[in-house]
């Protein structure tokens, strides 16, 4: 099943959990107070019985909030606002893979923050659908421009195989980019073998 999402503008100060408890619930026709969405040792948000086969998660920037939820998969999702960042050359050298850095280096100077940006998201959204987040490592994941996309070309076996994983981006709204990324779960196997 392919993710469903939406994008909130999340006011200062508000609860970025309780507004996306809240679409999720909508989603899921729910009531807000019983779903059973719960945090993991590392943060993580896990639905939890009766809606373990759905998985949910959620990004915010620039005062929005992206929400994203899926069943039968893993997701994880980024928003970013689009903003100057000077040094996204030498961040890039820092923590994303060898041949990011230079793919990112070899474009045009116009080009090189909106690359970053998309990498950035990419790289958070499957970080977050794994349930490490940033600490796994960027360096540990390589995604590459294919056919004016990003791929997930190669990462670290806890990740499983990178072609398993499907990245969108998009452009929710001028000034900001996002990113959601997930991979299908294993089918549940079904009682015993026959002989």
């Amino acid at each position: 099943m392919t993710p469903r999402h939406t994008l909130l503008p999340l006011p200062d100060r508000a609860d970025a959990e309780r507004l996306a408890r809240g679409w999720l619930a909508q989603q899921w026709e729910v009531d807000a107070a019983a779903l059973p969405l719960h945090r993991d040792a590392r943060g993580r948000p896990r639905l939890t019985a009766p809606m373990q086969d759905v998985d949910a998660g959620w990004s915010h920037s620039g005062g929005h909030l992206l929400v994203a939820c899926g069943e039968g998969l893993r997701l994880g999702c980024d928003l970013e606002a689009v903003r100057p960042r000077p040094n996204a050359l030498a961040l890039a050298k820092r923590f994303f893979h060898a041949e990011e850095h230079a793919w990112l280096a070899g474009l045009p100077e116009a080009g090189i923050v909106p690359a970053f940006l998309r990498l950035w998201c990419a790289k958070e959204a499957v970080l977050k659908a794994h349930g490490h987040g940033l600490s796994f490592g960027m360096e540990r994941l390589r995604f590459a421009e294919i056919d004016g996309a990003l791929r997930l070309v190669d990462c670290d076996a806890p990740l499983g195989n990178p072609r398993g994983w499907t990245l969108q981006e998009w452009v929710p709204m001028p000034g900001f980019i996002a990113a959601l990324a997930w991979h299908a779960l294993p089918a549940p196997e079904s009682g015993a073998a026959i002989l």
